[in-house]
C-alpha cells in the first residue's frame, strides 16, 4: 500500500517537466520585463559587440594581391624551326630563294630531300635530312605525286626531332620566301603553348573550291604552335592512311586538324600566289597586314622590270631588310594644287595618278596577272577585289620604282625612279618628274598595334619638279585619307 500510493519522480522529458519550465521561464521573462522583440534586440546588439571583439582580438590577415602568371618572353628567330619540303633535283635550283630569307647563325631551318645530295654540304644553306621512306603509305589520287606523303610527313619527322626551345614550327617548300622577322612578329601575337594552325588559303576561288576554304596552303607557308605539334606528330600516320585519296600534303596536314577539332587562324601576309604574270596589281594593294611569304614565283614575271628573277628579289630584299614590317604598306596622299593621287607600296613602287582618286578603290587589285590554271574556258576570280589594269600604258598612272634604301638615324629614305611609259601626254605638273624620295620613320608595331592596325598617311612637299619628296607619318586622331577639294 505504501508503494501504490508512494508519488513517484517526474521524467525529465515528460509533458509536466516541459509545462513546468515554460512556466517559470515566462516568469522570468515576466520577471526581467522582456518581450520576445526586445530578446531579438539584445541578441542582435550582442552579436555585433562581439563581432566588433572579434575582429580587433584577432586581426585578420591582409588578402594577398592576385597572382597571375608571369608574361612569356618576347618571341625571336630562334624560337621557330623552318622545315623545306624539297628533293634533291630542285634543292640545288631553287637554293637562291633560300639563301633570301635564310642566315645560318640566326634562322634555324631543315630541308627534308627524298634523297641525298650529290654535291658536299653548303654552309650557307639549312641543313639537309633524308626524308623517311613512305612507301606502306597508301596514295589513290590519279596523276597525282606520292610524294605528298613524304611531304606530310615532314611536320612529323620534324616535330620529332625533339629540338630545344622550339615555340613555332613553320612549313613551306623550297620555292617559299619567307620574311622571317615579320613571321616572328606574327606568331607573337598567339599563345604558343595552345593549339594553333595559322596560315592563309589561296588567292585563286577555284583553288579554294577545288581544295578548301579552311586549308592552309603549302607553298604560301603554314605554323603550327609546338603544343599542337607534338600532338599531331603522334597521330598523323594514322591520319595518313585514312586520307590516301587527297592529292596534296597540305590537304592531309588539314584533315588530320580537324579531325582534332582544330580550325584555321587566317593571317593574310602569307601568300600561295595562285597566279601568273605580273604581281604587281597584287603587291601595290598588299592588305594591311605584314608580308610574311611569297610562293611559285617561277611561274611569276621579275618583280621588278629589266633585270632577272632572282637579282629583282635580292632587290626587294634590300627594303626587307631594312624595314620589314613597312615593307609593302600601302600609303595614300594627296596633292589638292596640282590635283594628284600618290599611293606608295613601300620598297617596291609608287603610282601616281592625275585626278582624284579615293582610297577605298585604291585598295583593290589591278589585274596585272593571269589565273593559276590556264585555257580559255578557265574562271579569273579571286578571293580579294579587282580592277580592270589599263592596256594603254597611256591610261595607266605613272610607276616609279624602287632604285635605293637606306637608313639613317631615325629616318629611312627610299628613292623610287620613274619607269619608262613611252611617249605619253602627261600633266604639267608631272611631265618631268624622274624620282619620288620618301622619307619614312622605321615602322615598330607592338602586339596591341598588329591586333588593331591602321593605315598611315603621308604628305607631298610642294614645289617639285624633277624629284618629289613624300613624308610619312602616323595620321591624327580623327584624320581621313582623301583630296581636300
Amino acid at each position: 500500500m505504501y508503494f501504490r500510493h508512494r508519488r513517484r519522480k517526474p521524467v525529465i522529458n515528460s509533458p509536466s517537466t516541459s509545462n513546468s519550465f515554460l512556466f517559470y521561464f515566462k516568469k522570468m521573462l515576466k520577471f526581467l520585463y522582456l518581450t520576445p522583440s526586445r530578446i531579438k534586440d539584445l541578441l542582435l546588439i550582442f552579436s555585433l559587440f562581439l563581432s566588433i571583439f572579434l575582429v580587433f582580438r584577432h586581426p585578420q590577415a591582409p588578402l594577398p594581391l592576385a597572382i597571375t602568371a608571369p608574361s612569356p618572353s618576347p618571341t625571336h628567330r630562334h624560337h621557330l624551326l623552318f622545315s623545306i619540303a624539297s628533293s634533291s633535283n630542285s634543292f640545288p635550283r631553287r637554293s637562291s630563294y633560300i639563301r633570301l630569307w635564310y642566315t645560318p647563325n640566326d634562322t634555324r631551318a631543315i630541308a627534308f630531300l627524298d634523297r641525298p645530295l650529290s654535291s658536299p654540304p653548303d654552309p650557307t644553306l639549312p641543313p639537309v635530312v633524308v626524308s623517311v621512306d613512305t612507301k606502306s603509305f597508301p596514295y589513290t589520287f590519279k596523276g597525282g605525286l606520292r610524294s605528298a606523303i613524304r611531304v606530310a610527313r615532314v611536320v612529323k619527322e620534324a616535330v620529332d626531332r625533339n629540338e630545344t626551345g622550339i615555340r613555332w614550327f613553320v612549313f613551306g617548300d623550297d620555292d617559299t620566301v619567307f620574311i622571317v622577322d615579320n613571321l616572328v612578329k606574327a606568331l607573337s601575337k598567339y599563345d604558343h603553348e595552345k593549339w594553333y594552325y595559322v596560315g592563309s588559303n589561296s588567292e585563286s576561288y577555284e583553288q579554294n573550291l577545288k581544295y578548301s576554304f579552311d586549308m592552309a596552303f603549302g607553298g604560301g607557308g603554314f605554323a603550327i604552335s609546338y603544343s599542337l605539334g607534338k600532338v599531331l606528330s603522334r597521330v598523323l600516320d594514322s591520319c595518313l592512311m585514312r586520307y590516301a585519296h587527297l592529292y596534296g600534303s597540305d590537304a592531309r596536314i588539314w584533315s588530320c586538324l580537324a579531325e582534332l577539332g582544330v580550325v584555321l587562324t587566317h593571317e593574310p601576309g602569307f601568300h600561295q600566289v595562285d597566279m601568273r604574270g605580273n604581281s604587281f596589281g597584287m603587291l601595290t594593294a598588299h592588305p594591311l597586314s605584314p608580308l610574311l611569304s611569297l610562293h611559285h614565283l617561277d611561274a611569276m614575271e621579275p618583280l621588278f622590270p629589266n633585270i632577272s628573277k632572282t637579282h629583282a628579289l635580292a632587290h626587294f630584299f634590300k627594303a626587307v631588310n631594312v624595314d620589314s614590317s613597312r615593307i609593302l604598306q600601302q600609303t595614300v596622299c594627296y596633292d589638292r594644287l596640282n590635283s594628284l593621287t600618290v599611293s606608295v607600296a613601300w620598297g617596291y613602287a609608287i603610282q601616281v595618278y592625275e585626278g582624284n582618286q579615293l582610297l577605298p578603290d585604291l585598295l583593290s587589285v589591278q589585274k596585272t596577272f593571269s589565273p593559276w590554271k590556264r585555257g580559255w574556258k578557265v574562271e579569273a576570280h579571286f578571293m580579294f577585289n579587282t580592277r580592270e589594269y589599263p592596256r594603254d600604258s597611256c591610261k595607266r598612272p605613272l610607276a616609279f620604282f624602287l632604285e635605293s634604301v637606306v637608313s639613317e638615324k631615325n629616318v629611312v629614305r627610299s628613292n623610287y625612279t620613274r619607269h619608262s611609259d613611252g611617249n605619253c601626254l602627261r600633266t604639267d605638273a608631272i611631265k618631268n618628274l624622274k624620282e619620288v624620295n620618301v622619307l619614312s620613320q622605321k615602322l615598330e608595331l607592338d602586339i596591341e598595334q598588329m591586333m588593331a592596325p591602321r593605315r598611315q598617311c603621308c604628305e607631298i612637299v610642294p614645289s617639285y619638279n624633277e624629284s618629289m619628296i613624300i613624308k610619312i607619318r602616323k595620321c591624327g586622331v580623327d584624320e581621313l585619307i582623301y583630296m581636300n577639294i
